[in-house]
């Protein structure tokens, strides 16, 4: 009786410890390179164009935060609209972020990206240095990764600088502009996001 107590109680630790070993938050680096191998592995596949973006949209759901991103493009706008609006908003740049990010990557055939270096920036950020390896077609881009770390066990993208540009101020610009240019009215925003995820 006593050794099957003991056996049972040994399980459980080790159940216990490879819990603990599972769990243990994984480093911005690896969390890139794990989310580019996946991405290359979905663009080698030979389906469809339209199969290759749904799978995109999976890998972005489960590692960009979307909606950290979609709050800095909206820019101090976010301040001034009600909670029925930023819910819309939210919504609608969920749809046109996965169409924009899944259509645009679903060209390339094997997008080979190279993990260099990781630079922590504070308790909240760290990025991640990587390249995109030059083919005959195209010159090596440089890529970084702006990683929000603040849950160690569930890292996110909030940025890719490509280049020195940084895709989420070019959104962030690009929003403010058709906001402004429409004498303030954020649903001229949301006609936008939702014409370009319709199409």
């Amino acid at each position: 009786m006593k050794s099957k107590k003991f056996l049972s109680l040994l399980v459980l630790i080790i159940v216990n410890i490879l819990n603990i070993n599972y769990s243990y938050s994984i480093q911005p680096d690896v969390f890139i390179q794990s989310t580019v191998n996946r991405t290359s592995e979905a663009l080698k596949n030979k389906s469809t164009k339209e199969q290759k973006i749904e799978e995109l949209k999976v890998i972005a759901s489960e590692t960009v935060d979307i909606r950290g991103i979609g709050l800095y493009a909206l820019g101090s706008y976010k301040k001034d609209i009600t909670k029925d609006q930023k819910q819309k908003y939210h919504l609608l740049f969920e749809q046109y972020f996965l169409k924009s990010f899944a259509s645009r990557l679903a060209e390339y055939s094997n997008p080979k990206i190279e993990v260099k270096s990781k630079k922590k920036l504070n308790k909240n950020y760290t990025m991640v240095e990587s390249v995109l390896i030059a083919t005959e077609k195209r010159p090596e881009i440089k890529i970084d990764w702006r990683v929000y770390t603040k849950d160690p066990n569930n890292l996110m993208i909030r940025d890719l600088i490509i280049e020195g540009l940084s895709l989420a101020r070019t959104q962030k610009e690009e929003f403010s502009s058709i906001i402004e240019s429409n004498n303030g009215d954020i649903n001229f925003l949301f006609k936008n996001l939702k014409e370009f995820s319709n199409k």
